[in-house]
């Protein structure tokens, strides 16, 4: 038995575990599961009350379990530099073997724009229960509200690790799934980093990777809850035109959000250290400016209205109304008169909607988190530490770049899964 008969336990009998995994997140999850599916004997250890709460955000809280992209090197390409680590892991397991695994354990899901894959439920709660059961099948031990003070380390193996308690625990094997530094109220406060950097490991220093914009312009409170579908979002620097993304949006009380946002954010951060960030937000992509000119000058002369109230055929009521506070046209003006010159000058308002970025909000509004431990001290073949043999690292605690669109989690499946199928072989 590893366990010393002088250590004091959680239990207070003699228990020695195969395998103690730290963090009770997707990728913890996944992994405890899937050790003690192999017959391991598996304690998870989490710091909040109950296991997978930040689970219950993802996905605006409807969580998209993955991405519907089933050929894996087209899949890998979105996770860019990284990728050419990931082969290993993802052969194992894939997007095709995460949505068997739901499939099976009773959950259907259904494919959204982008591929993105969420529960027919439309409920992350669903995930979460989902994955309780599968570690009560395998008769995983879960103790809630256990923070773990640090890793004891001898002869390049983990001996233990102790609780801020002082309790020690000691096993075979470890697996450190404790997240990044996003969303810290759900228990990713970067523990993992700290202890990964006490043992040896390269750390690149977390920043906000995926994090909503906050804006200049105080009308975009007006708009807070409103979701454009398909927009163009153009962003310029000095003028010049950096990058751009089409889909969707949303406002909020401070700012922007949405996937496409989330996407874009991490080079808008690069781009606001050299300078002033502009978005440009063209509503009707689809058409060139003629055609949107078209499209009003038929509207306006087929309407009797005042200008305030003749834009809800095209547009949601909110955003409506400020683009008729930001336009030149008197509210009042019926839309019938209104001017050629005022609507070219609308025409482009539509088109290319001004948005001076603020900011970023900061990393407890951020979806996740970049940085992490160098990827060439992992073995993707069993999500060993190259340091030390029975520690094991998966999810956010990789320092993996990747967008929105169930690639986070996806990734957190497959480096949980390749840990737990693995743990006790070394």
């Amino acid at each position: 038995m590893l366990v010393s008969k002088t250590m004091k336990r959680l239990s207070g009998k003699s228990v020695a575990y195969d395998v103690v995994v730290i963090g009770g997140g997707p990728a913890g999850m996944m992994a405890a599961g899937q050790a003690a599916s192999r017959g391991a004997k598996v304690l998870l250890l989490e710091k909040n009350p109950d296991v997978g709460k930040k689970l219950l955000i993802t996905g605006g809280g409807r969580c998209n379990v993955t991405n519907a992209e089933n050929n894996t090197r087209k899949l890998l390409t979105n996770y860019k530099d990284s990728s050419k680590f990931l082969f290993s892991a993802f052969a194992q397991h894939s997007v095709s073997d995460t949505l068997k695994f739901f499939h099976t354990h009773g959950m259907d899901t259904k494919v959204e724009d982008n591929g993105r894959v969420f529960p027919t439920t439309n409920s992350a709660k669903t995930v979460q229960e989902l994955l309780k059961k599968f570690l009560t099948t395998g008769k995983v031990k879960i103790t809630n509200q256990t923070e773990v003070k640090e890793l004891i380390h001898k002869n390049k193996k983990i001996v233990g690790l102790k609780l801020i308690d002082s309790t020690i625990l000691e096993a075979k094997s470890f697996i450190l799934a404790t997240g990044g530094k996003s969303r810290p109220e759900t228990g990713s406060t970067g523990d993992g980093f700290r202890w990964l950097k006490d043992l040896g490991h390269t750390i690149t220093e977390p920043d906000v990777s995926l994090v909503p914009l906050t804006i200049k312009e105080k009308w975009v409170n007006q708009l807070a809850g409103t979701t454009l579908d398909s927009v163009k979002i153009t962003v310029t620097q000095d003028e010049k035109r950096q990058l751009s993304k089409t889909g969707k949006i949303l406002f909020t009380h401070v700012g922007v959000s949405g996937p496409t946002i989330l996407n874009m954010s991490k080079n808008i951060r690069e781009l606001l250290s050299y300078g002033q960030v502009k978005l440009a937000i063209d509503i009707f992509p689809t058409l060139t400016e003629g055609e949107l000119d078209e499209t009003l000058t038929k509207l306006f002369q087929t309407s009797n209205k005042q200008f305030k109230n003749s834009l809800a055929p095209l547009l949601p009521n909110t955003l409506a109304s400020v683009i008729v506070s930001l336009s030149s046209i008197t509210p009042e003006t019926q839309s019938n008169s209104i001017t050629r010159d005022n609507r070219k000058q609308l025409v482009k308002l539509l088109k290319t909607l001004p948005l001076s970025v603020k900011g970023l909000l900061s990393t407890d509004k951020a979806i996740i988190t970049s940085g992490g431990v160098a990827l060439t001290e992992i073995n993707f073949k069993t999500m060993q530490s190259r340091l030390y043999s029975n520690l094991y690292i998966v999810g956010d605690l990789l320092d993996i770049d990747r967008p929105s669109g169930g690639y986070s989690l996806q990734l957190c499946w497959t480096t949980g899964f390749v840990a737990g199928n693995s743990v006790g072989d070394n």
